[in-house]
């Protein structure tokens, strides 16, 4: 890179005050040319501690904001341009540190810890040597979503923080919904940070595309129309903090009023501002140093060294695989005329397979997700010897934000266990899911996926706990709903088979148009076109999924990259323990070593195939 985002920010406004800066006082760059144990061990609790306090969010959805990080609980990530430069800082100190530490004097446990979290640094420090973009590799909250952009219709704490809130600021005492309050004050700060940083941007030429402008100001616009008395932000302190003798939703909407909405006024003139020089083209390439910035979101997302063509014929591979094991479900299914994804479009729109319109439909998907559950956990003891709890809850994803919102996401809870995973779900039209492939969408973010991979995650030190690898994640994820295909959830429903087959194919096709979106310069009309097409999903979905990918370069290629690497990996160990094979010890080795990166993953699973070679 020829400019770092560190030059950029000394010609801002803000220059003299990011020089002013402090590091966190355990951080220096004075590391010893080689560090012992113990200093290995300081130094890990070094970059847990930094992660904590930089990302406050962290602390309180792992429910680790208590004791030495109890005061975390009133404040907000700083996402101004001073407090991202003083981040940026501390991870380049803290990378030297990890970098001087000699594993070959250190035990095979510590020397994985050190190895992990010294790869996510690294890959942090490659994304702050870019002039632009919200690097949050380090804040498990959103580490999934690297973004040139610091505000899109799906990124930034407009769309984040109110759920977050609501969902993962537990409110147990009254001194809980007063810190709840100071956060809605921080969160008023967030908006003006990046209001600043997207000001930057601007300047640079980093700009929404003018669809994604659109939709951003019209989800702006939307919440701005409504009464601050209806906010989520306001009601959930409200009827949360009741107990505790205050008007909690009084003062709320007391703050709301004095400064969230005047902050995201200025968040809506900024953007107006900018919105004249937006141009309809999708991908990073428009941008400067495009092709740099996307080769550096493959590698956070893939934790691969694949080029974009090969991410690109990849795609048009699996596609052609997968493909060919729904031809003779159709088939028999009486399918037999058109492409693949034209027989899918047909099957999608067979009404035995929608839910009603309306809050009729919608309470009808969620009895179905309860059931798909239900059914689902009593299957899990054939699947692995070590079990967790699956603790979670199914929630509607806010109406003030699910037009931006993907369909549906989800995430493990509270290390301690005392605060749920979540399931959420996209209910803004009952039609985004059907009964074909909605059982598949909740293995795939609750049960065995997101929600259960994430309790496995927490029985690691809590500095692997807060990492989050995104090919890992998404690839297990994807696992995790071929574990379900394999347990016999289909063996009487066929066209549930099928939608299982689909989902994996969308996945397929997103290695194809984002590397086709950001590398081979198609339109945003060609991506959405040439996904129906070949996939048969829904049009309202695929242009949801086009617009994510817009905004998150590279990030939907973890998804189909990571489920074929623990595929690869399967197979190398059925080769190599033949009948010692066992299907429920592999599935536990992938999600006992922990959130890696595919290159470590394969070490994992080289010392599972000879740990099983020595079981007499």
């Amino acid at each position: 890179m020829t400019v770092s985002r560190r030059r950029l920010l000394q010609t801002s406004s803000a220059a003299m005050a990011v020089s002013a800066l402090p590091a966190l006082s355990a951080c220096t760059s004075d590391a010893p040319s080689t560090a012992s144990p113990a200093d290995a061990s300081a130094i890990l609790d070094k970059a847990k501690h930094m992660m904590l306090t930089a990302y406050p969010e962290t602390a309180s959805s792992y429910g680790i904001d208590v004791g030495e990080y109890a005061n975390l609980k009133a404040k907000l990530t700083d996402r101004s341009p001073e407090g991202q430069a003083a981040i940026e800082s501390d991870v380049r100190a803290i990378t030297k540190d990890l970098q001087a530490i000699e594993t070959s004097t250190l035990s095979d446990d510590e020397a994985l810890n050190v190895q992990v979290v010294t790869t996510v640094f690294e890959r942090t420090v490659e994304g702050f040597d870019l002039p632009y973009g919200d690097v949050a590799l380090l804040n498990s909250n959103w580490s999934y979503r690297n973004s040139p952009y610091a505000v899109a219709q799906n990124t930034g704490a407009f769309v984040e923080i109110p759920s977050f809130l609501d969902s993962s600021h537990s409110i147990g005492s009254a001194q809980d919904a007063e810190d709840y309050l100071s956060r809605i004050e921080a969160y008023a700060e967030q908006l003006d940070g990046e209001t600043e940083r997207t000001r930057i941007s601007g300047e640079q030429g980093v700009i929404l595309p003018d669809f994604l402008m659109a939709k951003t100001l019209g989800q702006f616009t939307d919440t701005l129309a409504r009464p601050t008395e209806n906010w989520g932000l306001v009601t959930s302190v409200g009827t949360r903090g009741a107990a505790y003798g205050e008007n909690y939703s009084k003062r709320a909407a007391e703050i709301v009023n004095a400064k969230v909405r005047p902050a995201m006024e200025r968040q809506v003139a900024a953007l107006e501002a900018l919105a004249p020089r937006a141009t309809s083209d999708a991908g990073i390439w428009a941008k400067p140093e495009g092709s740099a910035y996307y080769d550096w979101t493959i590698a956070a997302s893939t934790t691969t060294k694949m080029t974009p063509d090969e991410v690109h014929q990849m795609g048009l591979d699996e596609l052609a695989d997968l493909q060919g094991q729904m031809e003779p479900i159709l088939q028999s299914l009486g399918y037999t005329q058109g492409t693949v994804g034209e027989r899918m479009t047909a099957l999608g729109k067979d009404p035995r397979y929608a839910f009603a319109k309306g809050d009729k439909g919608r309470a009808e998907i969620m009895s179905f997700i309860d059931d798909a559950l239900t059914d689902i956990r009593a299957r899990m003891p054939q699947a692995f010897e070590t079990l967790v709890p699956g603790f979670l809850e199914v929630t509607r994803i806010s109406p003030e934000i699910e037009a931006g919102a993907p369909g549906a996401y989800g995430g493990a809870g509270s290390i301690d266990g005392t605060q749920p995973g979540h399931f959420w779900i996209n209910l803004r039209a009952t039609d985004l899911h059907n009964k074909l492939g909605l059982a598949d969408l909740t293995y795939h973010e609750a049960i065995p996926g997101h929600v259960w991979q994430g309790e496995y995650a927490f029985k690691q030190p809590v500095i692997r706990s807060l990492l989050a690898f995104n090919a890992y994640s998404e690839g297990w994820a994807l696992y995790a709903q071929q574990i379900a295909d394999e347990l016999g959830v289909y063996d009487d429903f066929p066209e549930g088979r099928l939608g299982y087959l689909q989902s994996l194919a969308f996945r397929a096709c997103r290695l194809v148009v984002d590397s086709g979106l950001h590398a081979k310069r198609w339109t945003r009309e060609e991506a959405i076109d040439w996904f129906v097409r070949s996939n048969g999903s829904h049009p309202e979905e695929v242009r949801g999924e086009v617009d994510r990918y817009c905004a998150w370069p590279g990030q939907a290629l973890g998804y189909k990259v990571g489920h074929t690497k623990i595929n690869q990996l399967r197979q190398k160990a059925k080769a190599a323990l033949g009948d010692k094979f066992n299907y429920k010890r592999f599935n536990d080795s992938v999600v006992l070593g922990g959130s890696v990166p595919m290159t470590v993953l394969e070490g994992v699973i080289d010392t599972y195939i000879a740990r099983e070679k020595s079981r007499a």
